[in-house]
């Protein structure tokens, strides 16, 4: 009697073993799920943000290409020389128009101020203009200002533009080779600072969408060789 109570005591203390080893077993593998859960989700975000990274650089590279880097490469002025300031003189005066409110419309003026240089390479006398943008507008004019409602503002500041000019007499200037142009720019909007630094974020941008990528396909390729070699160790 006490032998078989005994002996259905031992059994009974190896079953609840084998349940607590079954129960630990479940936990283990329910945590490793949970953990590769996770890290699936992780590299599922850190996939989305290396494309979402090289579609904004790619992107980015379509509107500079169309817009920085278009009117770099149509600029006629690319020869940088020295010029010596001959004249610099108020002419005229423009008018213009600024905005005084929602489709409200006033006119006011500006001072027209002429500079001419000579080059120094050539001799040859030209106009003078701040950059693409004041020669777009008004070829005649070196600067063309905002237009304000307070002229005197704006008299201040073209005045202030030609005693500059008087002042240095020598400045470099950007001349076109083929002579198509007979004026110069003293600075140039789309130069090859401008363009470099236009690119410059989308190339770190695109360049960093792209370790990511590589660096979540690498880790996966290296998970997959590890429990490859596990198995093979079993």
């Amino acid at each position: 009697m006490f032998l078989w109570t005994g002996s259905k005591g031992a059994q009974g203390s190896g079953g609840e073993r084998r349940t607590i080893y079954q129960k630990v077993r479940e936990y283990d593998v329910l945590d490793k799920r949970k953990t590769v859960t996770a890290l699936k989700a992780g590299e599922d975000r850190a996939i989305l943000l290396g494309l979402s990274m090289i579609l904004f650089s790619v992107m980015m590279y379509f509107v500079l290409g169309i817009t920085m880097v278009r009117s770099y490469s149509d600029s006629v002025w690319t020869e940088e020389t020295s010029c010596t300031v001959l004249n610099s003189t108020i002419m005229s005066e423009i008018n213009c128009t600024y905005s005084c409110g929602s489709e409200c419309w006033k006119s006011s003026k500006y001072p027209c101020l002429q500079v001419f240089v000579s080059l120094n390479t050539s001799g040859k006398v030209v106009r003078l203009s701040h950059n693409e943008e004041a020669q777009d507008t008004n070829p005649k004019c070196f600067y063309v200002p905002k237009c304000r409602k307070d002229y005197n503002a704006m008299h201040t500041v073209i005045m202030n533009i030609s005693e500059r000019l008087k002042t240095q007499q020598q400045v470099l200037c950007y001349t076109d080779p083929g002579e198509q142009q007979d004026s110069a720019l003293l600075t140039r909007i789309y130069g090859r600072v401008a363009v470099f630094h236009s690119l410059f974020w989308p190339t770190c941008t695109l360049i960093g969408g792209t370790i990511i990528i590589a660096m979540v396909k690498l880790t996966q390729y290296l998970s997959i060789m590890c429990e490859q070699v596990g198995r093979i160790k079993r």
